[in-house]
């Protein structure tokens, strides 16, 4: 066979189109796939995070020691009771308090007519501040200017917001480290003690979940005492 024909024959030659197309293509279809399993993924965690919310702001206002004879008392082991069922609800694969920052409030009202949050519980290792008011703070009320939630004389409102940092599944070149913010607000069910949150046994105080600190993962050491 000559040159020329070794040539004419190479140019005629179609057996390698598929594999070209496919080696062309192939990146693109990679990178699709990826970016929907990416943003699956986030939409996924999205609602988690938007659920966790209402969870916590559902039990925060449920909570209570049930009596005929006076209202109902809220305790410190209540609240922390609170914030490890939401640990337990989001997942290892989300791991809330790790990658995120939870905020409880009770909304109320003072002596003066003004709403204030009167208490505030966090949870998290994220580095965030609450958007809407720390403890002891005068508010016009919390949530979005447009649709402030406020509570009556004499009632709370529990308001929660959650703070997450969305960790990639595959990678962060689709989605970077985006923050995903989500908030809920239950009013206070039955007739709460509202003067204070108390401790069951003021010899052997429980743990406060103050917003001091930044705390990860909860603990539960064989004991039963969590850290």
């Amino acid at each position: 066979m000559t040159l020329r024909s070794s040539f004419r024959a190479l140019w005629r030659s179609v057996s390698g189109v598929a594999m070209t197309e496919f080696a062309l293509g192939a990146p693109v279809l990679m990178f699709a796939g990826l970016y929907g399993v990416e943003e699956a993924n986030f939409v996924l965690v999205n609602m988690k995070i938007n659920q966790l919310a209402t969870h916590l702001a559902d039990n925060a206002s449920r909570i209570g020691d049930p009596s005929q004879l006076k209202s109902r008392r809220v305790y410190e082991s209540d609240l922390t009771d609170v914030i490890v069922g939401a640990q337990i609800q989001a997942g290892k694969s989300v791991n809330i308090y790790k990658y995120g920052r939870v905020f409880i409030s009770s909304l109320e009202v003072n002596d003066g007519g003004q709403q204030y949050i009167h208490w505030q519980r966090c949870r998290g290792a994220k580095a965030a501040t609450s958007s809407y008011g720390d403890q002891g703070s005068s508010v016009d009320g919390m949530g979005p200017a447009s649709t402030r939630i406020t509570a009556e004389p004499g009632d709370a409102v529990i308001f929660v917001e959650v703070r997450y940092t969305y960790q990639p599944l595959i990678t962060g070149a689709v989605i970077p480290n985006r923050e995903i913010k989500a908030i809920a607000a239950f009013n206070v069910r039955d007739n709460r003690d509202l003067t204070q949150i108390y401790q069951r046994d003021p010899a052997n105080p429980d743990p406060v979940q103050d917003c001091t600190s930044y705390r990860g993962e909860v603990t539960i050491n064989s004991s039963g005492a969590v850290s």
